[in-house]
């Protein structure tokens, strides 16, 4: 069977508009801090701003009913999951998750219960790792934005080791066909900024959205002038 030149371009256009109408999953991952924190809205709301949330879907497996002050309408779609490990999401968690949702670009802040469960830095940056395969083997250009997590006094030491291994896990990771980059939710953010010693307020969130908000931003804008 052959085919003229005419109807393989036509062909070809018809899979970029359909990739386009469906536009990029974007997906939040990390523990409660991500799953009860208003600052995923005020992130969409950010985004929402530029204009870029009419190409783009917030996706995972959770959902929620939360009120957040000033945002009436975001997508609440997210793979936050209070009480996981980042080393337990990577072993078991992950695969299934990503299978389903088939995410473009993934940010997340993980390792607060890890630290909370004295687990090594070395291991907590290996999961990364791990996360960061099991998407490419997925989505060979997933774009990947890892935060630098918020401060826990009760703990605060572990935090601050696995902060500062972060920006070469980064380093080392990124390539040019699927970028890794980092946010930093640390500098900045004090304790006045949580509610409960773990998890952040009202003011914290909104520094979190600040923090994600650039980043994320190009993140969409890159992948979207690709498609």
């Amino acid at each position: 069977m052959r085919f003229s030149a005419s109807s393989l371009l036509f062909g070809a256009a018809c899979l970029l508009t359909s990739a386009a109408a469906e536009g990029l999953k974007v997906m939040p991952l990390g523990d409660s801090i991500t799953e009860f924190g208003c600052w995923r809205a005020y992130l969409w709301d950010k985004l929402a701003k530029e204009g870029v949330t009419n190409n783009i879907t917030f996706v995972g497996s959770m959902t929620d009913t939360k009120t957040c002050s000033g945002v009436s309408t975001w997508d609440r779609h997210h793979e936050g999951h209070a009480g996981y490990l980042a080393i337990n999401i990577a072993k078991t968690n992950l695969p299934g998750w990503i299978k389903t949702t088939q995410p473009d670009i993934v940010f997340f802040h993980l390792g607060t219960n890890d630290v909370n469960g004295n687990k090594a830095t070395a291991d907590i940056i290996a999961s990364f790792g791990s996360i960061v395969d099991q998407l490419r083997a997925l989505k060979p250009k997933v774009k990947v934005i890892v935060s630098q997590i918020i401060p826990l006094p009760s703990k605060n030491a572990p935090v601050v080791a696995l902060n500062a291994a972060i920006p070469a896990f980064v380093k080392s990771k990124s390539t040019e066909e699927s970028p890794v980059t980092m946010v930093d939710n640390y500098t900045g953010f004090t304790s006045s900024d949580l509610k409960d010693g773990v998890h952040p307020n009202d003011g914290g969130d909104k520094k979190i959205a600040n923090v994600m908000f650039p980043e994320v931003l190009k993140a969409i804008k890159g992948s979207l002038a690709a498609m």
